[in-house]
């Protein structure tokens, strides 16, 4: 770890280079706060090299020590010449000609945002909200924001789990720049596998998603932007430390290496080599860890001739370890002297994506997306070994253009995807390949004024799960301003990966019964769902202030699903469904600026999903009906050095959750029918000294709740009724942190 370390801190002055130039236009918003100024012109005096804003105020120019004098121009606005001797990253305000002081239109972005114009249900995290937390990995970057609901780990991995409309992240299609990514035996750990600093901003959209994507998606998509090499800072360094001994380092490292080409490296490691048993039950509240994540990109542009790729490999190496305080892998592995858990992790990515746009025919377009990935991960569960290595292809050719004008938009294209498995659980193999081939179109209509849609098909043919259509519709009506209503439908198909997305499972005595049923993997037939509903969004002001109110209900229909029926205390069983399953999702959501640079948003979310078991309908266990969530923000203004606080609080609390059945358990081990409700309060201060360096200290879990013995039968390891799945709150209590960023 230290040479890693050693490498963090060297590299920044190997990578220096000649950097850009990138800076900030604002605009003041007649309150004296700054405003990003979209479409200002910045260039070189005596020179044709410059570049307009982007929505962000944002620009980016060659630099070299002969260039001195950067004009800055608005219409409207007075023109300013700066001199630079350097290329350190700038902020400028301009100042209007005019003062008209009838009229004071101001708008500041929100670091969270639903679209109104999208037919799609889409919202917007940008980077600014993933910094409102610690945001370590993107498991983490959810918990400002109530679309996606945060699962406490379970109590041996200490891995997070997300859900969407009431389903697990598998239900879920998740993407790196439109690629699926967090899939296959990605699934359990995959999203602790992405650094929250790597992250530019994240699109969540409810509903079955495109069809460009694919078929797997059933509930909504998530899709990572990652950091940009062309706009990223030239050096970004991030230190984290928590009081759960967690230790964490991220430099970014980005220069430019031609006119077209630029680079950027991502370091990115962490540890925890400190162990903690505050519940005195013999086990680690939180495991031991070290990861270390390497990736490099590479961008490439052509305007001129309509041409941008980006090229990236990463390497990552991931290493847990869990169980009883006293246990020592090199000691006690397979052996019943303690209890333990190991879960090393390797995996390779490369991915290149380009991009053309005919020059002389601005609507037609041409992507081809290609990703390879493996991924291979050793691990054990106390006397259980569980091993898989995933080898995945994905290829996706995409070709837009518009019929007629600009209101009838199309995309087709064709996409492969090759998943080979080598699966053994103990001495059992599961290996299997799956293959595929699909062909999709999807018509976006824009009236430009009131109505859009899109409406998707996609045919694809599998070598286990057989030939299959996917439709999908989408469509937004604006009935009157500042309002959007929305529907949407659509069917979703994947093959359950039964071993490793429910692998905390393995963490229990517990028997695994696969009652196969003929089906081409593991015995059982693939999962197939139909997802609908819709939203209303209205945007308002009280006070003069703007408030949103934002309502949305979804249904998940299965048509057949893999059910996972642990309602035995010995036995975890899977089969096909046999009658009914739904689950439906109900969220009502309010957000007003209460006075100005100070948010509130609240959440109101109600789950009802119930599933035919083979003993009688029961509701998902460990999901609760009602869930309350509160975010507020505070920010100062900005001082003419660039100085700020920024003040962020969450609060989430969970009504009642149902625990699975052990009224077979003897009296000992058996746990109610249903669990306490949960509160939780997370804060974070950020002190922002200058725009190249800033400090934060925040606190998880303030309100210090504890679920004090999450393990069922803990001083027995090895005997029956042991269980660490039963988790439905935080184990270690309140944690503390702190951490620093730092712009070149």
């Amino acid at each position: 770890m230290k040479k890693i370390l050693f490498i963090f801190i060297l590299f920044p002055a190997f990578m220096l280079g000649q950097a850009p130039l990138k800076g900030v236009v604002y605009e003041d918003d007649g309150q004296g706060n700054d405003v990003p100024l979209p479409g200002a012109n910045v260039y070189w005096l005596g020179t044709k090299i410059g570049d307009v804003t982007d929505f962000d105020g944002v620009f980016e120019l060659e630099y070299s020590p002969s260039y001195t004098k950067l004009v800055i121009s608005y219409v409207g606005y007075q023109t300013d010449t700066l001199h630079i001797n350097t290329n350190r990253r700038i902020k400028h305000r301009l100042k209007a000609t005019n003062e008209l002081d009838e009229v004071v239109v101001a708008q500041r972005k929100q670091a969270s945002k639903a679209s109104y114009l999208a037919a799609q249900n889409i919202v917007n995290i940008s980077s600014a909200e993933l910094l409102k937390a610690a945001c370590c990995n993107l498991s983490e970057s959810f918990e400002t924001n109530p679309s996606i609901d945060v699962n406490f780990s379970d109590a041996v991995s200490g891995t997070r789990q997300i859900k969407m409309l009431g389903l697990t992240s598998p239900y879920i299609l998740i993407a790196t720049e439109n690629i699926p990514a967090i899939r296959g035996a990605a699934q359990a750990y995959g999203l602790s596998f992405t650094p929250g600093t790597w992250v530019e901003s994240i699109q969540i959209t409810k509903g079955a998603g495109s069809v460009v994507n694919g078929f797997e998606s059933i509930t909504g998509q998530i899709n990572v932007e990652q950091q940009k090499p062309s706009m990223d800072y030239p050096v970004f360094v991030n230190a984290y430390a928590s009081a759960s001994g967690r230790y964490e380092l991220n430099t970014h490292l980005n220069t430019p290496v031609s006119d077209r080409w630029q680079t950027g490296l991502y370091l990115h490691g962490n540890t925890r080599s400190q162990k903690f048993d505050r519940n005195d039950d013999g086990f680690l509240d939180v495991p031991l860890a070290k990861q270390i994540n390497v990736m490099n990109r590479w961008q490439y542009t052509d305007s001129e001739n309509g041409f941008v790729g980006f090229f990236n490999v990463r390497y990552l190496y991931d290493d847990k370890q869990a169980g009883q305080e006293g246990f020592d892998p090199d000691l006690h592995k397979g052996s019943t002297d303690f209890w333990g858990s190991g879960i090393e992790t390797q995996r390779l990515d490369i991915s290149a994506k380009v991009g053309y746009v005919n020059p002389e025919v601005p609507y037609q377009s041409l992507g081809f997306q290609v990703a390879y990935s493996n991924h291979k991960q050793d691990s054990y569960f106390g006397l259980t070994d569980y091993d898989i290595t995933h080898n995945s292809v994905y290829a996706n050719l995409i070709y837009n253009t518009i019929i007629g004008d600009s209101r009838h938009k199309v995309k087709t294209g064709l996409s492969a995807t090759y998943d080979g498995y080598e699966e053994a659980v103990q001495f059992t193999d599961f290996s299997r390949v799956e293959r595929s081939v699909g062909a999709f179109f999807e018509y976006a209509y824009d009236d430009l004024e009131n109505l859009n849609l899109t409406a998707g098909l996609r045919v694809d043919t599998h070598n286990l799960l057989g030939t299959f259509i996917t439709p999908r519709l989408h469509m937004r009506y604006t009935p009157w301003e500042n309002a959007a209503l929305r529907a949407s439908f659509g069917r979703g198909k994947r093959a359950a990966n039964i071993f490793t997305e429910n692998q905390k499972l393995f963490a229990s005595s517990r028997s695994w019964d696969i009652r196969d049923a003929g089906g081409a993997i593991y015995g059982l037939d693939p999962e197939i769902a139909w997802n609908y509903g819709g939203g209303f969004l209205q945007g308002f002001y009280i006070a003069g202030r703007k408030a949103e109110v934002n309502v949305d209900f979804y249904r998940t229909s299965f048509k057949n699903q893999v059910v996972v029926d642990w309602e035995d205390p010995q036995r975890v069983s899977f089969y096909n469904l046999d009658g009914d399953s739904y689950a439906n999702s109900f969220q009502l959501e309010l957000g007003y600026e209460l006075f100005p640079r100070f948010d509130i948003k609240t959440a109101y979310k109600n789950y009802k999903i119930e599933t035919d078991y083979t003993s009688g309908k029961k509701s998902a266990p460990l999901v609760p009906e009602h869930r309350y969530f509160a975010n507020a923000a505070y920010e100062t203004e900005v001082s003419p050095k660039g100085s700020q606080w920024k003040f962020d609080a969450t609060f989430n609390w969970l009504g009642k959750q149902r625990f699975p059945d052990t009224s077979s358990s003897p009296e000992t081990f058996r746990l109610g029918e249903y669990t306490p409700t949960v509160s939780t309060l997370n804060a974070q201060v950020t002190k922002v000294f200058s725009p190249s360096f800033e400090v934060y200290l925040g606190g998880e879990n303030l309100t210090n709740t504890k679920q004090n013995s999450p393990i069922v039968n803990a001083e027995n390891p090895f005997a029956p009724y042991f269980d660490t799945t039963m988790v439905y709150g935080p184990i270690f209590g309140t944690m503390y942190y702190a951490g620093l960023r730092y712009k070149l």
